[in-house]
């Protein structure tokens, strides 16, 4: 085994979390990283499983005991990973799934230099701005902000050693286990239309950096 930590990163919505979740399904020697944060639960969301819910105070006594592997602020509320999450996989011989954002996954390789980085792409504009603005329950400030992090994070894919089209669930699987099982190649960045994604999210902010 070459690696012990998979980082797979995409725009709010792009569906990194359940490509996740189906990858540790679909195999027996890969374990998901569940994240600590303090965004509150959600109805569906259960503790230990989607994330370890934890208040301010608690995250930061994490980060100043250095029992993190990688943190990030994400539109007002921390996310991090565990490293015992790190440990226990090392253990188990397994691979770590981690779904996490760009500061995590820079953090992460830095942590652990030979973790492998996947970028998962919408199939298109209209499906990326579909997913962005598909919670019905958050207002649009926070949909503005969302928008504004997807194109940041659009601008390090470049950072990014495998680029992936999420369009079919299953065949975005297939290729991701393909990469992790070390017979993927690297994807033609050339033939995706970042740039299009880029532009998109400028026009509908209204044609200037926040």
């Amino acid at each position: 085994m070459k690696s012990t930590a998979v980082a797979i990163c995409a725009p709010s919505g792009v569906g990194k979390t359940t490509v996740a979740r189906r990858l540790v399904e679909a195999s027996n020697d890969v374990m998901f990283s569940v994240s600590a944060t303090t965004r509150s639960a959600r109805s569906s969301e259960r503790q230990g499983v989607d994330y370890f819910f934890v208040s301010r105070a608690e995250f930061e006594l994490m980060i100043e005991e250095g029992t993190l592997l990688e943190w990030a602020e994400v539109h007002g509320d921390l996310y991090g990973t565990p490293r015992a999450n790190l440990e226990e996989a090392q253990r188990d011989g397994k691979r770590l799934i981690l779904d996490i954002d760009i500061q995590g996954a820079r953090q992460l390789v830095e942590a652990v230099p030979d973790s492998i980085t996947i970028f998962l792409l919408p199939p298109s504009f209209d499906v990326l701005m579909g997913r962005l603005k598909g919670r019905r329950s958050e207002d649009e400030d926070r949909v503005r902000r969302r928008m504004q992090t997807a194109r940041s994070e659009l601008e390090a894919v470049g950072e990014f050693q495998y680029v992936v089209v999420n369009d079919r669930l299953d065949d975005t699987v297939e290729e991701v286990q393909a990469i992790i099982r070390g017979e993927g190649r690297r994807s033609e960045r050339s033939m995706l239309d970042v740039e299009g994604l880029s532009r998109g999210l400028l026009d509908e902010l209204g044609g200037a950096e926040a």
